[in-house]
């Protein structure tokens, strides 16, 4: 047998981070770097999204919850109307600065977009804003799907929050404005057409909760998610395939259900009863180029069965059921490798390893094209099940991947 064998690959854990150390480290880093103390340390979460992918831009339901592992920012205020940041983890110690006035879509490249375009955006939404400094680090996998980006604008808009007393982060109410905000930064200066679920699980959830977001309105409810109790995890499972919302692929998608909508005379696609499928697939062979049909029906087809599937999972867990959501999860990865098409074989590899090594259930979650997979575990098997799935990549010849107990935690908050 031999060392990339199934059964005797070690698997490469992500470790919990320790909040108070983070939070120390990167004040001491921004004091080293500025001459002065932050005026605090601001952290938000990564977040993984238990089901409901890709529906958040076509106004459907979702499942997300936080992370333990988040992305923290020291944070002081300017007098001027500057902007500067530096973050040795996500840029190699480069630091990116300019005028706040001079923000605008296309003038910021980068990482540095997630950082300046908050204050772009509440500006634009009537608040009065202030140039500050910055200093970043994270314990979120960048590239990993579990949404480095959202968690770093939502750090910087809840300082921002905090800093000039704009009261937003004191309720869920303001957090659904803080996390829209960050959509908007996202959307128009960091170029990604990304819908609104990563901000407000990042900004809204709560310890031991998915967050039930219904993406038409962004109102939400929080759903037990008890895993303890039932003897179970989640293994994220870092594919180390490196995804971007910002290559044309997640456009791709976004514009197909676009013109499917229009095609079917729907505003969106959540206002396409799943009973009405199979009359919406046969109108888009009547009504779709000849080109686009099989196109269409498949992205159509994702679209509704995966809100139904989100819909399903959310009445198991609100009885207790956590087990049962395991043939969900299946049939969501299986919807999105063939009808999406945002899987790859990393995705695959990770999510069939897991399941032929006993989880209850695996999918892809994120955008796709690379990132991160999760699977349903039995508490006693994650380390045996993290340790196959390294085997299947060296039996495939891909690189290792990584893993992280997905606890469902807090949302954003001051922790300096």
């Amino acid at each position: 047998m031999t060392a990339s064998s199934p059964r005797t690959a070690t698997a490469a854990w992500y470790p919990r981070p320790d909040e108070a150390e983070a939070a120390d480290r990167v004040a001491r880093s921004f004091a080293a770097a500025h001459g002065h103390a932050p005026d605090g340390v601001w952290a938000a979460p990564g977040r993984v999204n238990l089901i409901g992918e890709h529906v958040d831009y076509n106004a459907g339901p979702c499942l997300p919850f936080a992370l333990p592992h988040r992305t923290y920012v020291a944070f002081a205020l300017r007098d001027d109307g500057r902007v500067r940041a530096r973050s040795p983890r996500l840029a190699g110690g480069e630091p990116w600065e300019g005028a706040l006035a001079d923000v605008a879509p296309g003038t910021v490249s980068g990482w540095a977009g997630y950082v300046a375009g908050v204050p772009w955006a509440l500006r634009r939404a009537g608040h009065a804003v202030r140039g500050f400094d910055a200093e970043i680090d994270s314990a979120v996998p960048v590239a990993s799907g579990l949404s480095s980006s959202a968690a770093l604008e939502c750090a910087v808009a809840l300082a921002l929050d905090d800093t000039l007393g704009l009261g937003l982060g004191a309720d869920d109410a303001g957090r659904a404005r803080l996390a829209a905000a960050c959509v908007d930064a996202e959307n128009h200066i960091a170029g990604a057409p990304t819908g609104g679920m990563d901000q407000a699980a990042a900004l809204r959830c709560l310890d031991g909760h998915a967050l039930a977001l219904d993406c038409r309105d962004f109102s939400a409810r929080q759903v037990p998610l008890h895993l303890d109790t039932a003897g179970l995890e989640l293994l994220v499972i870092d594919t180390r395939a490196a995804h971007a919302h910002t290559d044309g692929r997640y456009g791709s998608r976004r514009r197909a259900c676009a013109d499917a909508c229009d095609l079917l005379g729907v505003p969106t696609l959540r206002d396409l009863p799943a009973g009405d499928l199979d009359r919406a697939l046969a109108l888009l062979g009547e009504r779709a180029p000849a080109g686009r049909v099989e196109e269409l029906r498949r992205r159509v087809r994702h679209v509704v069965t995966e809100i139904a599937r989100v819909e399903a999972t959310a009445a198991l867990l609100d009885a207790g059921d956590v087990t049962g959501i395991g043939s969900l999860l299946d049939a969501s990865h299986a919807s999105l490798r063939d009808d999406y098409e945002v899987s790859c074989p990393e995705l695959d590899t990770a999510c069939t390893a897991a399941r032929a090594a006993g989880a209850l259930g695996a999918r892809m979650t994120g955008g796709g094209f690379g990132g991160s997979a999760v699977a349903l575990v039995r508490r006693a098997d994650a380390d045996a099940i993290a340790d196959a799935v390294t085997g299947a990549y060296a039996a495939a010849g891909f690189a290792a991947p990584a893993f992280l107990r997905a606890t469902p935690s807090a949302a954003a908050a001051r922790v300096a």
